[in-house]
């Protein structure tokens, strides 16, 4: 493949790391550039430089994009607390103007690679105002968007819940009204994968990268009770669930991995109503790839076996 760009608010939800790990153990991928969103002038961005330098690649570009004072959010994007027991030692701040992020993702989308959103869309809707037309020209992968419920079993969530999409609503549109058939991950599907206690022994025999992930899972875990609200509550999620992993999902997507997924081709509209934004099948809409169906356990396994370099 040409290769994958990584837009992320990493530092919120912890699937973030866990998307960027499975990314940069990925057997071939090429990651090509790393731009941040809902920043904090650079705190993201200096994450990304800790994970970067913990896999060793050092050689990656990354830049800091929109910034969470700017105003472009429903709610203020956090920050996560205790930073130091998820980031032991601390980390550095790497502001960097957002022309900079910008150009990243331009020349990112010049070269063929595959844009993969992980956050809220507005660094994509920022670019397509400085530039066009460029998001018919980009292949993005987007981690969000709402046209079917998650199946029984599963949180009933609806539409309001699609943070990456309702956070910015604005920018959701303006990428879903000009990108040329991008791919959406949606929580419907993202619902049915799982990082769970079983899978940190494995986590924490792995390189360095592979035990931050568990550092910040066991942290995750103590901290946020996410199998108190979701694994006593809903059949299909594992009893020893930790949290999410939307954004892996979405990023091994990206990377092509289609044995596990169905697709379907829709048409969508995509309009904001009273805030929210909205996305119907249509005849009028625009075409666009849906991930309708996962094998969870099957990306699970996946995942782990990725990021622990034990592919099989």
């Amino acid at each position: 493949m040409a290769g994958i760009h990584i837009d992320t608010d990493i530092g919120g939800d912890i699937d973030d790391l866990c998307a960027l790990a499975l990314v940069l153990g990925w057997p071939g991928a090429e990651l090509v550039g790393v731009t941040t969103v809902a920043e904090h002038s650079g705190h993201r961005a200096g994450y990304v430089r800790y994970v970067l330098g913990l896999a060793g690649r050092s050689d990656v570009p990354f830049a800091a994009g929109a910034d969470a004072s700017e105003g472009f959010y429903r709610e203020f994007p956090l920050l996560p607390k205790g930073e130091d027991e998820y980031w032991p030692g601390g980390v550095e701040s790497r502001p960097s103007p957002l022309g900079d992020a910008l150009d990243l993702l331009e020349q990112s989308i010049r070269r063929g690679a595959v844009v993969c959103a992980i956050g809220p869309y507005t660094n994509l809707a920022l670019l397509e105002k400085r530039s066009p037309g460029i998001l018919r020209e980009a292949r993005l992968c987007l981690m969000g968007g709402f046209v079917y419920a998650p199946r029984e079993g599963f949180p009933p969530w609806d539409y309001k819940g699609d943070y990456n999409v309702q956070v910015d609503a604005e920018s959701a549109r303006v990428v879903f009204d000009n990108a040329a058939n991008p791919t959406l991950v949606t929580l419907a599907v993202t619902a049915e994968t799982a990082l769970r206690a079983s899978q940190l022994d494995a986590l924490k025999e792995g390189d360095a990268l592979a035990r931050l992930v568990a550092t910040q899972a066991e942290v995750y875990a103590a901290t946020e009770h996410r199998a108190a609200e979701y694994a006593h509550r809903y059949a299909g999620v594992p009893q020893d669930f930790i949290n999410y992993q939307h954004d892996p999902l979405a990023c091994a997507v990206a990377l092509g991995w289609d044995e596990g997924v169905e697709t379907e081709e829709l048409r969508l509209k995509s309009t904001v109503e009273d805030g929210w934004l909205v996305q119907r099948v249509e005849d009028d809409g625009s075409p666009t790839k849906v991930v309708t169906r996962v094998d969870g356990p099957a990306f699970d396994d996946l995942w782990l076996r990725t990021v622990t370099g034990k592919q099989k």
